[in-house]
């Protein structure tokens, strides 16, 4: 590749320039050249959403091969479903998806729909359904999914906050995520956050979308980043695109379409609440 041929230039120099320096010099220089390499393979390694702001939180989008969860708020199960559906798909580009969940969840917070997959942009046959009796047997499949590369990322859906769910588990899960780079995303409804070693954690509910109904096909999020490890927290607006497979800011998205240049506020009391046109804000970490 591209980036594998740059990074063995770049070591080469380092050699060459080595000979003729001084050896703590010749250290210091290698030791940079190396940093820089893993940071590009940072980057490589991040998915970007669409969304510039939160993009720019993120450091250049979410991170592959990481745990990262997503917790409902009261009533908008469905709503933090599209979330999470529309964040795995776009993690795991063009590989399956495997979607973990219990027998009765579908009882408690309904069920997961083709119609529903194909009206948000995405194709249902990429997408494995797999349902088991209790949590336990839902950890430990997650977790067997996990080293399966043909796989681009897991859901696994919980239901309230079973102890089985702890830290250990919580830290197997994302050793295993790590080591083949397959993403797991932990879906959780009626549940209170806890420790844990994910990367991002995420606070969803539905946002009001536009009143046109040309637009009916394109949801709207109220999102909330309240745990991230390498980065600031915030709260965003964020509206699904069906079409391009990114999230956008809605504000920017109507303001183009109407030719405005300055974006009004696309919920003014929402918009109040955040203190911000787009809907940023840092707040503080929580773990």
């Amino acid at each position: 590749m591209l980036e594998d041929a740059i990074a063995v230039t770049r070591l080469r120099r380092a050699e060459t320039m080595a000979k003729c320096m001084s050896g703590t010099a010749a250290k210091i220089i290698c030791a940079s050249l190396a940093k820089a390499e893993l940071e590009d393979s940072e980057t490589y390694a991040r998915v970007p959403l669409g969304y510039g702001d939160v993009d720019a939180w993120l450091h250049g989008g979410l991170r592959r091969g990481a745990l990262h969860e997503i917790f409902a708020e009261g009533g908008h199960e469905a709503a933090a479903t599209g979330f999470t559906a529309a964040l795995s798909f776009r993690v795991a580009a063009d590989k399956r998806v495997l979607w973990i969940r219990q027998d009765f969840a579908a009882i408690e917070c309904g069920d997961l729909a083709a119609i529903g997959l194909l009206e948000l942009g995405l194709d249902p046959a990429r997408l494995l359904l797999l349902r088991l009796a209790d949590v336990a047997d839902v950890l430990r499949a997650a977790s067997d999914a996990l080293s399966c590369t043909a796989l681009g990322a897991v859901v696994i859906e919980i239901l309230g906050n079973p102890k089985i769910l702890d830290t250990v588990a919580s830290r197997r899960l994302t050793l295993a995520s790590a080591e083949k780079g397959v993403t797991p995303f932990l879906l959780r409804f009626s549940a209170k956050p806890q420790v844990s070693t994910a990367e991002t954690r995420w606070r969803v509910r539905a946002a009001r979308s536009p009143d046109k109904k040309e637009n009916w096909g394109s949801p709207v999020f109220e999102t909330e980043l309240v745990r991230n490890r390498h980065g600031q927290t915030g709260r965003w607006i964020m509206e699904w695109s069906c079409d391009d497979d990114l999230f956008q800011n809605p504000c920017d998205k109507r303001a183009k379409d109407s030719g405005i240049v300055v974006s009004p506020p696309c919920d003014r009391s929402t918009a109040a609440a955040m203190e911000g046109v787009g809907g940023t804000q840092p707040i503080r970490r929580i773990v």
